[in-house]
């Protein structure tokens, strides 16, 4: 979905659209709350990481996801991610494999395949439970920190430092899932990305900070490129590419988590031909194509850095302790 205009914009209609609509997101706040407090979650006998967010769009809890992953690889633990496979039409549960497509799984899960195994279910119980069954020792969550069918031993909500939380207003009146200091009572950390950030005033948990940033591509430097994007913010794609050096003639948006259709991607291999430059997206909307559709597309992988990486050994060591 493409996010409203308003949600960003602070001008009277936008909030006035967003005043109108605030009892709706009280409503979907307090529905939230009812399912944490109500909820029976199934306890896997691993630990699990949660590593969420408070509102929708582009935050980088995925690099977060696949960070935290690999730092758990690196100390000789074997970790599975758990999805709910959003975009895809198998509800699981079950193992991604390489015969498996963004139409199936979801893009994410293609993503984070390639640092660690993944399992997309709806169902996150018994997720958890497929993947103990082919060894996971710990169970990295992507997203699901609204989701309470799953215990978790430590959840980790990320934040993107620019963008914040937008209007402060929950859906649909503004981008929050929640109320902010209802789903920071949950956290037991937060992970800003970028520069700046909110206060915090009434969070006393840890506060990581990292940085998200592009693998260095030389041969971007000097290079015509056209982008194109479907992800939550498809502006920081944009400034990534130009920070690699790259002259940009042209961009297209896209909603996020966009199935691109073949005519679609002519119409940008041609626009790109036509102005003798190289046609680039994101790591995310690669995978989302067919194998004739990737020839002649370039995709432009991000990391994230710790700037305290001994604060997320900390962590690690909570999590890793937890059973």
């Amino acid at each position: 979905m493409h996010a409203p205009d308003f949600w960003d914009r602070q001008d009277r209609g936008s909030r006035l659209a967003a005043a109108a609509l605030a009892p709706l997101g009280w409503l979907y706040s307090a529905s939230v709350a009812w399912k944490a407090k109500h909820a029976a979650p199934f306890r896997a006998s691993v630990p699990v990481v949660c590593v969420g967010n408070l509102s929708v769009g582009g935050t980088g809890k995925t690099p977060v996801a696949i960070a935290i992953a690999r730092a758990l690889t690196a100390r000789g633990r074997r970790p599975f991610f758990l999805s709910r496979g959003y975009g895809g039409t198998l509800p699981g549960p079950l193992l991604v494999g390489p015969e498996h497509k963004a139409v199936d799984v979801g893009d994410e899960p293609l993503l984070l395949a390639a640092s660690a195994p993944v399992v997309i279910s709806r169902d996150r119980g018994e997720g958890a439970k497929l993947a103990v069954e082919h060894g996971a020792d710990v169970i990295v969550m992507d997203d699901g920190h609204q989701n309470f069918t799953l215990a978790k031993d430590l959840s980790l909500v990320v934040v993107d430092a620019e963008q914040q939380f937008g209007n402060g207003f929950v859906l649909p009146a503004g981008p929050l899932r929640e109320f902010i200091n209802q789903g920071l009572a949950r956290a037991d950390a937060v992970v800003l990305v970028g520069d700046g950030g909110p206060a915090l005033e009434n969070f006393s948990g840890p506060i990581l900070r990292v940085a998200l940033s592009q693998i260095d591509m030389p041969e971007l430097a000097g290079r015509r490129v056209v982008g194109f994007a479907g992800i939550g913010r498809p502006e920081k794609f944009f400034r990534s590419l130009e920070s690699c050096g790259a002259e940009i003639v042209a961009t297209a948006q896209f909603a996020d988590h966009h199935n691109y259709t073949q005519a679609e991607i002519a119409r940008l291999k041609s626009t790109a031909g036509a102005a003798n430059a190289l046609l680039v997206t994101t790591e995310k909307d690669y995978v989302r194509l067919s194998a004739l559709e990737r020839e002649g597309i370039t995709a432009l992988p991000v990391r994230v850095a710790f700037s305290n990486p001994k604060a997320l050994e900390l962590l690690l060591d909570r999590l890793c302790a937890a059973r």
